[in-house]
C-alpha cells in the first residue's frame, strides 16, 4: 500500500488503520512524521517531480495507492494559485501516470469544493486544482483503463487536525478561555468524522468492480458553522464565547450535502460517528495532547 500525503491529517489516520490491519504501508510526504506516530516505511518527496514519483513507485511496488497529498489551503488569495498547481494537480497527474504503468488501483481524495457543473466557478485555487485532478482521473480511466476510484470526503474533522482549520481553531481558543473570532457562521456544512472517512477509503480500495466510480463520504446532514461552534462551547464547558461576524466569510462558499445513495449501494458505507460524539472525542484529544499539539501532524 502506498499513501501519498502520509503525514497529513487524513494520511496519518489512514496509515494507522492500515497498520492495524497488518498491511505493509509505504508513505511519502513533504514533511516527516511526528515522533509519536507509529511510522510506516516513509520517504520525503515532492510528487510534483515525475522522476520522484517514479522512484517512489519503483521502491513501494504498490497494488493500491491512496492519493491524499495536497496543498490543503482553501483560501481564494492569488498567492495560492501556483502552490495548488504544483502541490495538488501536478502530483495527481504524476501519480495517475505511474499507477497506470504498474496497474495499481488509485483511491483519489477529491473535494466537496469542486464545482458540480461545467460553467460553475471554483471558489478557490485549491478547489480548481481538485476539480482538474478529478477530470484527469476520469480521463485516465476512460482512455487508459486506469484503476481509479474517486472519493469525495466532505468537511472532515477529528484529532490532530491543523489549528488553522475551523474546529481545532475554535477548540483551542475555547480551552484557553479565549474568544474564537469567526465569520458569520451561517454556512451550512456536511461534517464527517475522520475515522468514518478512513473507513470509506479502505472500502474504496477493497471493493471489486468500482473502478471509475465516484463516492461522496459525508453524513448526509447539513449543520451550520455557528451551531457546531455553539456545540463546542457546551461540550468544553468554557465560559468563553465566540465572536461571530468578527471575520469575513469567504466568497462563493459551497453548501453541499453528500449524495450517499451510490456510496451505500456500492460500498456499503455510511457515517457511524454522530456529530456530538465526534466533537467530544476531538476536544478530549486536544485536552490530552496540550494546547500546542494542534497541527503537529
Amino acid at each position: 500500500m502506498l499513501v501519498t500525503g502520509g503525514t497529513g491529517f487524513l494520511g496519518t489516520q489512514l496509515c494507522r488503520a492500515l497498520g492495524a490491519l497488518g498491511a505493509e504501508v509505504y508513505a511519502v510526504s513533504r514533511r516527516p512524521p511526528a515522533q509519536h506516530d507509529a511510522a510506516p516505511c516513509w520517504q520525503a518527496g515532492d510528487l510534483a517531480g515525475a522522476a520522484t514519483v517514479g522512484a517512489v513507485f519503483d521502491r513501494a511496488r504498490p497494488d493500491v495507492v491512496f492519493h491524499l497529498t495536497s496543498h490543503g489551503v482553501g483560501s481564494p488569495d492569488l498567492e495560492h494559485v501556483l502552490p495548488t498547481l504544483h502541490g495538488d494537480l501536478v502530483p495527481t497527474i504524476n501519480v495517475l501516470t505511474a499507477a497506470t504503468r504498474c496497474g495499481a488501483r488509485v483511491v483519489l481524495a477529491a473535494s466537496l469544493e469542486e464545482p458540480q457543473t461545467t460553467r460553475a466557478v471554483p471558489p478557490s485555487p485549491y478547489a480548481a486544482a481538485k476539480w482538474a485532478g478529478s477530470g484527469y482521473a476520469r480521463m485516465f480511466h476512460a482512455l487508459y483503463e486506469t484503476r481509479v476510484v474517486i472519493t469525495r470526503p466532505f468537511m472532515t474533522y477529528g484529532p490532530g487536525q491543523r489549528p488553522h482549520k475551523l474546529i481545532p481553531h475554535a477548540i483551542l481558543a475555547l480551552l484557553r478561555q479565549q474568544t474564537p473570532k469567526l465569520g458569520s457562521g451561517r454556512r451550512m456544512v456536511d461534517w464527517v468524522y475522520v475515522d468514518d472517512v478512513v473507513h470509506g477509503l479502505l472500502l474504496a480500495a477493497a471493493q471489486p468492480g468500482v473502478e471509475g466510480a465516484e463516492f461522496d463520504l459525508g453524513s448526509g446532514q447539513l449543520v451550520s458553522v455557528r451551531e457546531v461552534v455553539e456545540r463546542l462551547v457546551r461540550l468544553t464547558g468554557t465560559t468563553a464565547r465566540p465572536a461571530f461576524e468578527a471575520g469575513r466569510d469567504r466568497p462563493f462558499e459551497v453548501e453541499r450535502i453528500a449524495d450517499l445513495d451510490p456510496t451505500v449501494a456500492r460500498l456499503g458505507w455510511t457515517a457511524r460517528v454522530p456529530l456530538d460524539q465526534g466533537l467530544s472525542q476531538t476536544i478530549e484529544w486536544y485536552r490530552e495532547h496540550g494546547f500546542d499539539a494542534g497541527g503537529a501532524r
